[in-house]
């Protein structure tokens, strides 16, 4: 099971004294497996570009994966989307993880200039043309006048693409167009029990089972100060407009072992990545102590 994690927030960085390059360097050498950025164009609070904070990521770093949780390609023309993703695996020396989604709020698409309804068709094409786009082949893309085509270069390799979001269209993506599929803040039965139905999908493609990654969110360790899992599961009740029940499951918290205990029964579901946002606490010492849960695994 390689465990990840994300990158702090603008505001932890900020009060923590912690910078990007700084916070990628710590998670490499406590032992996690990636560091990984949301992709947050207007969504009410600070957040920085994705593209450019994994470029920090990268230069700081010389193992740890790179990872998008999740890039929306649709929210940009499609040649500068690939050009992006180019870059950074170029600059990464291929260890971009491209987590992909077509999500946010309408008021981040209507900040891009695209309407809302259009987000799932466009998030469908770019999955289609950009292996191609990435491979510096020359393409004409779908709303291009006829005559008319591109060629990226220089050319770089495709990352593994995994489709986020544990919807029916995102298992669909996942199953006939994605190497894997990255859903968020669902327990292990419905990790199952949609790797269950992309396992079919992918069989009447003709296409192998994609690889399965979650994203958590939690704290570990007994502090007074961090939050308990009810006060994070009300947060997420809150953004995701979910029942407190659902939700309070989901947090990861406790000690290192009791965290292993629950990442492992992702693991017995069928996920083989585990990507934790930090929900407080001090995020090094949240590194260390996921770094611990992730020993206790083997």
């Amino acid at each position: 099971m390689k465990i990840g994690v994300i990158l702090p927030s603008v505001a932890t960085q900020l009060s923590q004294n912690l910078d990007l390059a700084a916070a990628a360097r710590h998670a490499e050498q406590v032992g996690l497996a990636g560091v990984w950025h949301g992709d947050h164009l207007s969504i009410g609070v600070p957040a920085l570009d994705c593209t450019i904070a994994l470029a920090v990521a990268a230069a700081a770093t010389e193992r740890v994966h790179i990872g998008t949780s999740v890039y929306v390609p649709a929210l940009r023309p499609r040649a500068w989307a690939a050009k992006q993703i180019a870059t950074l695996q170029h600059v990464s020396g291929g260890r971009l993880l491209l987590g992909v989604g077509s999500g946010g709020g309408p008021a981040q698409w209507a900040a891009a200039g695209i309407p809302y309804g259009e987000r799932g068709t466009r998030t469908d094409i770019a999955l289609r043309v950009l292996p191609a786009l990435l491979a510096g082949k020359r393409v004409t893309l779908p709303d291009m006048p006829e005559q008319s085509d591109i060629e990226l270069i220089p050319p770089a390799s495709v990352p593994p693409v995994w489709v986020g979001n544990h919807s029916t269209p995102a298992r669909r993506r996942a199953a006939q167009l994605g190497g894997g599929w990255f859903p968020s803040l669902i327990p292990p039965a419905q990790v199952a029990a949609g790797l269950s139905e992309i396992i079919e999908l992918a069989a009447q493609h003709q296409r192998p089972t994609p690889t399965v990654a979650i994203g958590a969110t939690g704290v570990l360790g007994a502090s007074s100060d961090l939050p308990t899992r009810a006060e994070i599961a009300a947060g997420i009740t809150r953004v995701y407009g979910r029942s407190f029940e659902e939700t309070l499951p989901i947090p990861i918290t406790g000690s290192p072992q009791q965290a292993a205990e629950r990442i492992a029964a992702y693991h017995d579901a069928g996920a083989h990545h585990l990507v934790m946002g930090i929900a407080g606490g001090n995020w090094r010492r949240q590194c260390e102590l996921l770094a611990q849960a992730r020993a206790l695994l083997t």
